[in-house]
């Protein structure tokens, strides 16, 4: 099993296939995303921020979810990823007395390979994009908290505050602790909520799900927000460009490209988001000979 223990470019062995992997820590603090790999799944974890210093913080939640996940998934082969994704939450909330609706929280993203099928399941928004050998795109997400906090007045009043040229200020970190504030009234319950890893197991069991057959795909790509922001926010990439500037110069080149952006955009005029830069962890598992292109660009 491997983790992360600093942002950068690194590569792990999984399902016989050199996966690469690319982290870069956001703006001002350690990065709070975590990659776990075993020999057969890879687990892309985004632990929510705080606004305040509260410990313990969202990226020590990721890592220990993280390990607990792995392994489990190493252990129980066949199980269910709703049910790994569910025990592992149990386990980590019994082991470190978090009590639901007080605990750091995360989001989670897995791909599994198991006999002769992919299977990925995610919570939160770290998606999972498949390519199939053809080039047909299977995209894996959960945008239930995304639709709920956009419905918010609250979240149209900061993208107005940032294009009209006030910057991450004192009303803006205001506005987020209020969204944050709202989501503590929404998560984890159904129908009309949202679900995330946090120290209800319940969670584990709402993941969005997909399996298919390993033989029908190329590649597939695993993101934090803070990477298919790149795509879905800044336009900088469509997910099949992403997927080819991985394979020509490794997902780290694509972190990097994604902050440079940012970074010409310091006061969030041109793309309004939550903070200036976020942190950033993207996975790019070829499942065919096309790993080798710009290989020697990824160091371990």
């Amino acid at each position: 099993m491997q983790t992360n223990p600093s942002a950068g470019s690194r590569t792990a062995l999984v399902g016989g296939s050199t996966v690469r992997i690319g982290e870069l820590a956001g703006h001002g603090r350690p990065t709070e995303d975590q990659v776990v790999t075993t020999d057969q799944a890879v687990i892309v974890l985004d632990g929510v921020s705080t606004v305040t210093d509260d410990q313990p913080r969202g990226g020590w939640y990721a890592d220990t979810l993280g390990t607990a996940i792995a392994e489990l998934i190493t252990r129980e082969t066949d199980m269910d990823l709703r049910r790994v994704l569910a025990a592992a939450i149990q386990a980590v909330a019994t082991n470190h007395g978090l009590v639901p609706g007080s605990s750091p929280a995360s989001t989670v993203a897995v791909v599994r390979w198991r006999a002769d099928r992919i299977e990925a399941a995610v919570l939160g928004d770290s998606p999972v994009v498949a390519i199939d050998r053809d080039g047909t795109l299977h995209a894996v997400r959960d945008d239930r908290l995304a639709r709920l906090v956009d419905a918010q007045p609250a979240a149209r009043e900061y993208r107005e505050l940032l294009r009209a040229g006030h910057g991450f200020g004192d009303r803006h970190r205001q506005i987020l602790q209020e969204l944050r504030d709202f989501q503590g009234t929404v998560v984890n319950r159904s129908p009309d909520g949202y679900w995330i890893a946090e120290a209800d197991p319940e969670a584990g069991l709402s993941a969005v799900t997909a399996s298919w057959p390993a033989s029908d795909l190329a590649e597939i790509l695993i993101a934090t927000d803070g990477i298919s922001a790149g795509v879905e926010e800044y336009g900088l990439y469509s997910w099949k460009e992403l997927a080819q500037a991985c394979r020509e110069d490794g997902p780290q080149a694509v972190a990097d490209a994604i902050t440079s952006a940012e970074h010409e955009d310091p006061a969030g005029q041109r793309w309004p988001r939550y903070k200036v830069s976020d942190d950033k962890a993207l996975v790019w598992w070829p499942l065919t000979s096309s790993e080798t292109p710009g290989a020697e660009r990824a160091s371990k």
